[in-house]
This record gives C-alpha cells, structure tokens and sequence, in this order.
C-alpha cells in the first residue's frame, strides 16, 4: 500500500517553520532573561537559553555530555516516530496528526541545539504562586501531539480510522 508521506513530513516542515521564525523573532527582540510582560500576573515572554532537557534537567552538567544525550534522544525519538508513521494503516490519518506534531517539535527543537548548543524558550506562564518553567512552539507541538496520540488510544479504533 503506497503511502503519501507528504501528509507527514510537510504539517512536520510547517512545524519547523513556525518554530524557528518565532525563536528569531524572539531572539532578535529580547536580550537573554528580559521581560515582556503580555498579560501580568498570567503570560510574559522571556528569552532564555535551554541548555538541558525538558524544564532544565541536566543544564548544569558539562556541554558536552548534556548535548550528546540530548542529541542522541533527540534522533532516537524521530526514528520511533517514523516506525510509528510506517506501521499506522492508511486509514489511521488521526494518528498521523499526532505522530506530524510531535515530529515537527522535535526537529525544531533538534536545529536549536545543532545550531546553538542550546534550545530557545520565551512562553512563560504563571497563575498566583504557580510558574510554569518556560517553553516554546516545539516544546506545545510535542505535547500536544502527545496528547493526541493518548485521546487516539483512550478513544480507540473507531475515532482514529477514517472510513477509507
């Protein structure tokens, strides 16, 4: 069965695309840990440099090694999204959505760190006491896709197959 992975890679690309238009965007806005607040007390943007993996982890170990498995996590995870979008049948186009998104957000976030050594965040979200650490567009398509991927799953096979 021939697939057209053009529904696959292009949203991916499109991801991609946004993802680093808004990180220029950012960078060539605010310098590094400066505050615009959008709505106080609820949004700002900020820009700062992800040297570690998701919220922080591992951004005080050496460049190096932080960078290496970063990397390495990074390429394992498109690998596993492309076995995924290999074995979804033609008619799981639902799945797709999900498996294009976390896709494209991994890829964004993948050009930061070959470029830069680090990824760049700028949404920042508090409510009262509660900040939520920042993120960007790459980091929102991952969960979102994620989150899809889980609705697919908890739904089951008559949500995620077309009737094709």
């Amino acid at each position: 069965m021939k697939r057209d992975y053009s529904l696959f890679i292009v949203p991916a690309l499109i991801v991609v695309l946004l993802d680093q238009i808004s990180k220029w965007w950012i960078a060539d806005y605010l310098e590094p840990h400066q505050i615009l607040s959008v709505i106080p007390g609820f949004f700002d943007l900020v820009l700062v440099h992800n040297r570690g993996m998701a919220f922080g982890i591992f951004g005080r170990s050496g460049p190096g090694v932080a960078l290496c498995l970063l990397l390495g996590a990074i390429l394992a995870a498109i690998v596993v999204i492309f076995f995924f979008f290999y074995w979804t049948k033609k008619n799981q186009k639902w799945l797709t959505v999900g498996l294009t998104l976390i896709l494209g957000g991994a890829v964004g976030n993948l050009v930061d760190r070959v470029r830069f050594g680090y990824v760049i965040d700028f949404l920042d979200f508090s409510v009262k006491n509660y900040h939520w650490p920042a993120f960007n567009l790459a980091d929102s398509a991952v969960t979102i896709g994620t989150l899809w991927l889980l609705l697919n799953l908890i739904l089951g096979k008559s949500f995620t197959e077309t009737n094709r």
